[in-house]
């Protein structure tokens, strides 16, 4: 493959990618729910905060905030998406695949989970929030969130596989 071929992959494919993700997610929304929520896109916005957050974690650095910080992006994610929270096995494989994992950073992921599900637990309390009406499996939420997370996914392994020497 010729440098300018290559140079050109590696810029447009992403934003084919991203683009193909946006057009699916307004398709979706135009043809089967025909009512816009936001609540459906909070947590595609946090999961792909979560996995940039992951992403640019320095070699040979600790991941202790990192993982706090993803944890509490997914806990509030999971508000809407209970099943998001599930999001964090592959973070761990990720760090522990780039040596970036250890016991303290386990511990600071639940730590946040556990933040979380206590403001939960004190909004509920207050009556400030009603729980019980966001638990339902709200699966329309997964298509942003699928989409988005495939279009970075395509975007990264287009990027490393491309990248010009």
């Amino acid at each position: 493959m010729k440098r300018q071929t290559q140079t050109l992959l590696y810029h447009l494919l992403p934003v084919a990618f991203w683009l193909l993700a946006i057009g699916g997610i307004v398709l979706w929304e135009t043809i089967f729910n025909f009512q816009f929520s936001i609540f459906n896109y909070l947590p595609a916005l946090a999961a792909l905060l979560s996995v940039t957050i992951i992403r640019r974690i320095p070699r040979h650095t600790d991941s202790i905030q990192q993982c706090f910080q993803v944890a509490v992006l997914l806990g509030i994610a999971s508000y809407w998406l209970p099943s998001l929270v599930f999001l964090i096995i592959p973070i761990w494989i990720y760090l522990i695949w780039q040596n970036l994992f250890n016991l303290r950073s386990f511990l600071a992921t639940f730590i946040g989970l556990d933040l979380v599900a206590v403001w939960l637990v004190v909004l509920e309390f207050l009556q400030i929030t009603n729980y019980k009406l966001q638990i339902a499996y709200n699966l329309y939420a997964w298509i942003p969130t699928g989409a988005i997370l495939l279009a970075w996914l395509g975007t990264t392994i287009v990027r490393q596989t491309l990248r010009v020497r």
